[in-house]
């Protein structure tokens, strides 16, 4: 096998819930070895969120794959000697503990940088280190809310989340850049670095176009639904058998096949009510009439076919179901299946296919299940693992 291209680089992390996980579960994707300290008896609190994994959380299971668990109760006075020593040799500390959290540790990185100058320290938190919202507790729902996502997304009158962790996987994305950001540049300097991720930035970077959209005082987008709220027709529409298919328009060249080759109404590519994108979003109710009465005659089946023998990108309004099942994730072979306490469990492979390595695939790892391992590695003998345990510091 080809080396991975974190092979060799040790990531220690104090981490909970989704961002700092999801981060740290990819840098051990590209082959970093992750010690997770958890709390012992409890674990990360993900784990508690559901069973519905055979009995594991649904979400514990995703972030956690190929990490080490090490069951440590950082408010021991014994557990302070163990991360000084985890910590001396560590590339990269992670950390999305509660504000002020890790700096009663002495985890920050102005006490950690001094002793360990080419430490990599990578603090995620909801508001970011200073400023007057720095103390306030963030989870994910929250800064949908407070970024203005909620705002421009669900239907008119009642505002709606996204389906998945969104305001936590966009922190955990920018926390996993940045770190290998830094990587490469200590490798210039010599040096290590902080890195601040705030959700609440992460988040208002991801509202893009919409928050522009609204500059200088301008009315946001109008919340749409499943619908694009700008670009029109892109969305969902019935088909004549009760399915949903879902088509995007993207230019004027789009718009005139559409009309001669899918609707069969050729008229309406000269239509002025529907000239430019700009008329055809106005005028969305009138267009969108035509188009249900068109696809009423229609199978999705064939309003599929008609698409795609035009050349309109179009696609199924998949289940979850659907999804498992999806003859291209299948075709392409991206499911592979990792180990569990509760057994053997399917993992999409990380996205991108590159040629020279595999991604790390490793177990899902039970609570404190590498703790003797490692605390052995540190230099300590039975008899101190068992003082450890007898205190409950382990």
């Amino acid at each position: 096998m080809h080396m991975r291209p974190l092979d060799g680089i040790k990531v220690v992390t104090l981490e909970h819930a989704i961002a700092a996980p999801f981060c740290t579960r990819q840098l051990a994707d590209l082959g970093a070895r992750v010690i997770k300290i958890e709390r012992p008896g409890v674990g990360d609190f993900a784990r508690g969120y559901d069973e519905r994994v055979h009995g594991l959380s649904s979400h514990f299971v995703w972030t956690n794959r190929s990490k080490e668990s090490l069951a440590l109760d950082l408010k021991q006075p014994a557990a302070t000697e163990i991360l000084d020593a985890l910590v001396a040799d560590a590339d990269v500390l992670v950390q999305n503990l509660a504000p002020g959290a890790a700096e009663r540790l002495g985890l920050g990185y102005d006490a950690l940088s001094a002793k360990y100058p080419k430490l990599i320290v990578c603090d995620i938190s909801g508001y970011g280190a200073d400023g007057p919202y720095r103390d306030k507790k963030a989870y994910d729902l929250l800064i949908q809310s407070e970024s203005g996502f909620l705002s421009i997304t669900g239907s008119p009158g009642a505002p709606a989340k996204a389906g998945c962790s969104i305001a936590d996987i966009a922190a955990g994305m920018y926390a996993y850049s940045n770190i290998l950001s830094a990587l490469l540049l200590r490798g210039r300097t010599g040096r290590g670095c902080r890195i601040d991720v705030s959700m609440l930035e992460s988040m208002v970077e991801w509202m893009g176009y919409p928050l522009y959209y609204a500059i200088d005082g301008q009315a946001p987008p109008a919340s749409a639904g499943a619908a694009h709220a700008t670009i029109y027709p892109y969305g969902p529409f019935p088909a004549g058998d009760g399915k949903t298919v879902m088509l995007g328009l993207q230019n004027e060249r789009e718009w005139k096949l559409f009309c001669e080759r899918v609707l069969e109404q050729p008229e309406l590519a000269i239509d002025e009510r529907f000239a430019s994108n700009s008329k055809r979003t106005s005028a969305r109710e009138a267009l969108r009439a035509v188009i249900v009465a068109a696809f009423a005659k229609l199978s999705a089946a064939q309003v599929i076919e008609r698409l795609d023998q035009a050349g309109i990108a179009n696609a199924q309004m998949n289940t979850l179901a659907d999804v498992w099942a999806h003859p291209q994730l299948k075709a392409r072979e991206r499911w592979q299946e990792v180990g569990t306490a509760a057994g053997a469990v399917p993992a999409l492979l990380p996205p991108g296919l590159p040629t020279d390595f595999e991604p790390r695939m490793d177990p899902v790892p039970a609570l404190g299940q590498h703790t003797e391992a490692i605390l052995r590695e540190l230099g300590y003998d039975s008899t101190r693992i068992d003082a450890l345990r007898a205190s409950g510091t382990i």
